[in-house]
């Protein structure tokens, strides 16, 4: 028969609380303990980031854009007056001379107006011619009157002096001597104002022909003008170039101001680049440029900076220092870098994904050799197209990963594989 132990069952019970108070005891510290332990970090393929080398010493700082060739010179055709189209002569594309005649336009009533003109300047012309001869008879009529008074004056003013001397010796009268006196002084008197009338009318020739002239320079005016815009029917480039665009067709009527044709020279041509307006504010005139028209990099220098903002860029343009390469025509897609400025003995490195000028980024600095990265705080200076300049958080031989991290912004040490 089986002896019950109640020490054993005691011992067991015992064992059993101890047991439990372990497990209650250890529960939360295990709990904590695994709370408090950081996340295994993830693996990045090394083959698929882009990473660079902390250096010192000259940074070109540069901005970049896309653009097009355009002609430096570009004139634009307008209709001077209303008209219609009779002939086009030339097609878009054409090489032409400043002279080359490409339209041809009528303007039936234009044409009669100037032939009004032309008659009407012709008749003024001749009302002067008229006018001018019989001024001149008048004033030549005018002229022998007085010439006849002025000799009658002079005889006599000679027969009083001989009167007067004859008195004065005894053998003349003194009737005589007041007599001739008196005739010679009303002669005079007569001469002085002959003369005045020949003055007055001279001056007046000059005032009457002075009007005419004023009608037939104003006639002249209206014909100049009706023959100007009889010219312009026949419309010409007035520059040498290639007749860009010839919008009108045969028969068209055309309005003052319609668009006739674009030439331009196209062996004169711009870069026009369209820059970020953040970057185009550093853009000063004079600065030296490149284009790259995938056939060869052109230097140059910005010639003008557009004011205006559209969608979020600003245009510049930059004249062609160098020689033009084979197919450089206008229209031509470009991409044109501008320097900003040299910047000497300062800490760069290539351009992060995420790196506007003058703002603090993370960026994972590889350390282990490679196989790890940390991420580091890093103070963004000024920057370029490539690269960017390092105020801190990073040193000259530091190697950082340049790609988009931003998968990764949880995480504070990352496994290069």
């Amino acid at each position: 028969m089986d002896i019950q132990r109640p020490e054993v069952k005691r011992k067991k019970r015992i064992r059993r609380i101890i047991y439990i108070a372990i497990i209650l005891i250890l529960l939360p510290l295990v709990t904590y303990g695994l709370s408090r332990l950081k996340p295994a970090p993830p693996t990045v393929d090394g083959s698929v980031i882009w990473i660079d080398t902390v250096k010192r010493g000259e940074m070109l700082r540069q901005v970049q854009g896309l653009g097009t060739l355009v002609p430096e010179t570009t004139r634009i055709i307008p209709a001077i007056t209303e008209g219609r189209v009779e002939q086009r002569l030339m097609l878009a594309g054409t090489k032409v001379k400043a002279d080359t005649l490409i339209l041809v336009l009528s303007n039936p009533q234009l044409e009669q107006q100037y032939l009004g003109a032309k008659y009407q300047l012709i008749s003024a012309q001749a009302q002067y011619s008229n006018l001018k001869a019989q001024l001149e008879n008048q004033l030549m009529a005018l002229r022998s009157t007085a010439a006849g008074v002025r000799s009658a004056y002079h005889v006599a003013q000679m027969q009083a002096d001989a009167d007067e001397t004859l008195f004065k010796q005894g053998v003349g009268p003194k009737i005589t001597a007041d007599k001739s006196q008196v005739t010679a002084t009303e002669l005079k008197a007569q001469n002085d104002l002959a003369q005045k009338q020949v003055e007055t009318f001279a001056a007046s020739v000059q005032e009457q022909l002075a009007v005419q002239q004023a009608t037939i320079d104003q006639d002249k005016a209206q014909e100049q003008l009706y023959e100007h815009q009889v010219d312009q029917l026949k419309v010409r480039p007035g520059i040498d170039g290639v007749l860009q665009e010839l919008p009108v067709e045969v028969g068209q009527e055309v309005t003052p101001g319609t668009e006739l044709a674009k030439v331009a020279q196209p062996s004169q041509l711009k870069a026009q680049l369209q820059i970020a307006e953040t970057q185009a504010r550093d853009i000063q005139l004079n600065q030296t440029a490149s284009v790259d028209t995938h056939n060869g990099i052109i230097p140059g220098h910005v010639i003008r900076i557009d004011p205006a903002v559209v969608n979020g860029t600003r245009t510049v343009d930059v004249h062609l220092d160098g020689p033009l390469p084979e197919g450089a025509v206008p229209n031509l897609s470009v991409e044109g870098t501008v320097l900003i400025e040299k910047l000497t003995n300062v800490l760069y490195v290539g351009r992060p994904v995420h790196g506007d000028q003058n703002s603090t980024i993370g960026l994972f600095k590889e350390i282990d050799g490679g196989k790890e990265a940390v991420r580091a705080n890093v103070e963004i200076g000024k920057t370029s197209v490539s690269t960017v300049q390092i105020l801190k958080g990073l040193n000259v031989g530091d190697t950082v990963i340049l790609s988009d991290m931003s998968a990764y912004d949880n995480f504070e040490r990352i496994r290069i594989n």
